[in-house]
């Protein structure tokens, strides 16, 4: 996978971002959504990537308004509205039919002679795949039947460009397929064996106006999101446009099979979470609430398949806190928010320890402040108040350090402790009490 992704990011320029994702979209099966202008390659990046999954059966459509659901999921066969006649996919999946239709073949091929007895074999032959698909129509009878070859119910990877150009005829069924990899036909629920869905858009629907309302449901399932942009960097620039003249673009020298890819995805979801990141995610979430980000119950409870296959690209053994990293493409849902989403997790993720420290610390000063308020007016009162949060944000403390994993950690840990004894201390004597450190008092509870 490794290798694919190099094999793609040296076909584009300041796509690494994106070319990531398609990788992680491609581990976890969620579904990918790619924002951005005309001419960005965004189209070329998902592509070149998929060309290099071999064995995977492929569909791509660029939607428009006058795209209809059979376009996308087939169309009815009339020949299952014929009575007395077969459906062709029943009839391209039996053994039995395809071994009596090649019996008569040989028979009309190999039989030269105009005798009596080359037209009885014939018959006889005839009379048999007569019968047989006679047996195989009253069987299926009054089942209306869907031509699927080379659709979205047969296919492994989709590709859909300017998905938001769809009509309300076909957003249900794509919804039902984007979400649980299902399609309904006739009034039957057939299961769809779609790996992923790629999508892609120049822009992003206006949910306020209520038209495109409707597009809302639509643009929540896809559940990864890359924005792109024009390539920045000119020296890259000129090396993009030097291979094209070259003719060295579209060269593939890394790919894997489908199996592999399947194995894979069985790889990243044995892959431990340890509680400690449960919880860091949590503590994410509550962070991107307070900034008024929405961040749904089920958007939050399904994030740790991508930590996951972050990990897994890592070389990680388990989730570990910069794994979490990879939920800048997640968590946001308008483009605008995407900044406050990346910029929080950097400051929680590459080194939580710190951050939790730093949040204890922070309350500990608070809570100093308010028994220097107070201590004049009611010294006791202020004292006990003070020793019950410093108590609470100790036993934070003991927990955290616990949870040290190197002497780095242990020494952030070490810090906070002492710094809820100083303020223990300097309480203490401000009231003219004896200061007994934070151990002890824990113990005596």
């Amino acid at each position: 996978m490794l290798a694919v992704i190099t094999d793609v990011n040296a076909q584009v320029a300041e796509r690494e971002e994106l070319v990531e994702m398609i990788a992680i979209a491609l581990l976890t099966r969620k579904n990918l959504f790619i924002l951005g202008a005309p001419g960005q390659a965004k189209s070329y990046a998902i592509n070149a990537f998929r060309s290099r999954i071999t064995g995977a059966r492929q569909f791509e459509r660029l939607l428009s308004k006058q795209t209809d659901e059979e376009q996308l999921f087939g169309r009815i066969d009339l020949s299952s509205l014929i009575p007395g006649a077969v459906p062709e996919n029943i009839l391209e999946q039996d053994s039995v039919y395809h071994n009596l239709r090649f019996d008569l073949k040989c028979a009309m091929d190999g039989q030269q002679q105009d005798t009596p007895a080359t037209f009885e074999f014939i018959r006889k032959a005839t009379e048999k795949l007569e019968t047989y698909c006679s047996a195989v129509a009253a069987l299926h009878k009054g089942e209306p039947m869907v031509q699927t070859a080379g659709k979205i119910p047969e296919a492994d990877i989709v590709f859909l460009d300017e998905i938001f150009k769809c009509n309300d005829g076909v957003l249900n069924s794509l919804l039902t397929a984007l979400n649980e990899r299902k399609y309904t036909n006739e009034g039957s629920t057939y299961p769809i064996p779609t790996i992923f869905f790629f999508a892609a858009s120049n822009e992003v629907p206006n949910f306020s106006d209520p038209q495109e309302k409707i597009l809302e449901a639509l643009y929540d399932r896809l559940e990864l999101k890359v924005v792109t942009a024009n390539i920045e960097d000119r020296d890259k620039r000129l090396a993009v446009l030097r291979d094209k003249q070259a003719g060295r673009t579209g060269q593939i020298t890394a790919s894997i099979t489908l199996d592999e890819l399947k194995q894979m995805q069985e790889e990243v979801a044995n892959l431990p979470v340890p509680e400690a990141i449960n919880e860091l995610a949590d503590d994410i979430l509550c962070q991107l609430r307070k900034d008024d980000i929405p961040v749904s119950d089920r958007k939050y409870l399904n994030y740790y398949p991508i930590a996951q296959a972050k990990a897994w690209l890592s070389g990680h053994t388990q989730v570990e806190p910069q794994d979490l990293l990879a939920l800048k493409n997640y968590l946001w849902q308008k483009p605008g928010e995407r900044s406050v989403v990346e910029s929080e997790l950097n400051r929680m993720c590459i080194n939580p320890m710190q951050d939790k420290v730093n949040n204890i610390r922070g309350m500990a000063a608070e809570a100093k402040e308010e028994f220097d308020a107070a201590k004049e007016q009611v010294g006791r009162k202020a004292l006990i108040k003070l020793r019950g949060e410093l108590l609470r944000l100790y036993g934070d403390q003991q927990k955290l350090a616990s949870e040290a994993q190197s002497d780095s950690e242990q020494q952030m840990t070490d810090g906070l402790l002492t710094d809820l004894e100083s303020i223990s201390r300097q309480a203490h004597e401000a009231v003219g009490f004896t200061y007994t450190p934070l151990e002890q008092l824990a113990a005596l509870q």
